[in-house]
């Protein structure tokens, strides 16, 4: 394929880069992409994830762009192309996927032989937790991603696939999002109007008392994208009916254990587990 020369969109992908043994090849980053540190400090920042400059992109002549379906806008991914650059559109929604494409992104840049033992480690890690979550209950668990008005994320995503993995049961998993924002909250009925055809159905906004119902044994409020604090803590406290609230278990989580696809799954594979269970 020849690529020398990559510009990653995607701060999960980034880090993997470096991982898999591609990080020389990295010649550009988002402002989000800060892993590894020390290692990305001298790349140059080419924007944000929703906004980046496509000029100071070019300029840098990459091989190959690397940008995400959820993160990156598709008018940027459309300039780029526009502009003769290859783009690798990320998109994975389970474990599996996600390793996939890790070794989709060492043959891009072509480190296979470097990158396979990493990769093949992962795999073994992945079916490991798989087995073991099988021979344990699950536990049900509420983790919002951003609070004014709460949200979370549904059986269709990433997040979800991965704790399912590490033995929990997503309280949400078959909750879809409605629209407008009074309809998803119970307000009024969901709206017919077309406008709202194809949008993003994988993110509900909650009411905590439509938690409650559900019961959670669990509620992880991970770092990231909302950066949830022990001052968040205080909204559950109305709700000691929920085993969760009344026994405690409320925890804060590094978020990108459970958002971010790549190389850092096995950090989440060797966490979350005793993180969801160690309460039993």
């Amino acid at each position: 394929m020849g690529v020398e020369r990559i510009v990653s969109l995607v701060p999960s992908v980034t880090e993997s880069l470096f991982d898999l043994g591609a990080g020389p090849k990295v010649v550009g980053r988002t402002v989000y992409c800060v892993h590894p540190a020390p290692q990305v400090n001298a790349i140059p920042i080419v924007g944000g994830t929703k906004n980046p400059d496509i000029a100071r992109i070019l300029a840098l002549k990459p091989d190959l762009v690397i940008a995400n379906q959820e993160e990156n806008r598709p008018a940027d991914v459309a300039a780029l192309q526009a502009a003769g650059v290859r783009v690798l559109v990320s998109f994975p929604r389970t474990v599996r996927q996600a390793l996939d494409l890790l070794w989709e992104l060492a043959r891009w840049a072509e480190v296979e032989e470097d990158a396979a033992p990493r990769i093949a480690a992962l795999e073994r890690l992945y079916e490991q937790t798989l087995a073991w979550a099988r021979q344990v209950p699950p536990v049900r668990v509420f983790c919002p991603i951003w609070r004014d008005p709460w949200m979370t994320f549904n059986a269709e995503t990433y997040a979800h696939d991965l704790l399912a993995t590490c033995g929990a049961a997503n309280i949400f998993a078959g909750r879809r999002r409605r629209y407008p924002l009074a309809a998803d909250l119970g307000r009024i009925p969901p709206s017919a109007d077309p406008r709202y055809a194809g949008r993003d159905t994988r993110y509900p906004r909650v009411t905590l008392d439509e938690m409650a119902a559900l019961a959670p044994d669990l509620i992880l409020l991970p770092s990231e994208p909302y950066a949830f604090t022990e001052a968040d803590m205080a909204a559950f406290a109305d709700y000691t009916e929920v085993p969760a609230v009344r026994e405690g278990r409320i925890l804060l989580v590094d978020g990108s254990l459970i958002t971010w696809h790549g190389t850092r799954l096995g950090r989440a594979l060797r966490e979350l587990p005793a993180l969801l269970h160690g309460w039993r």
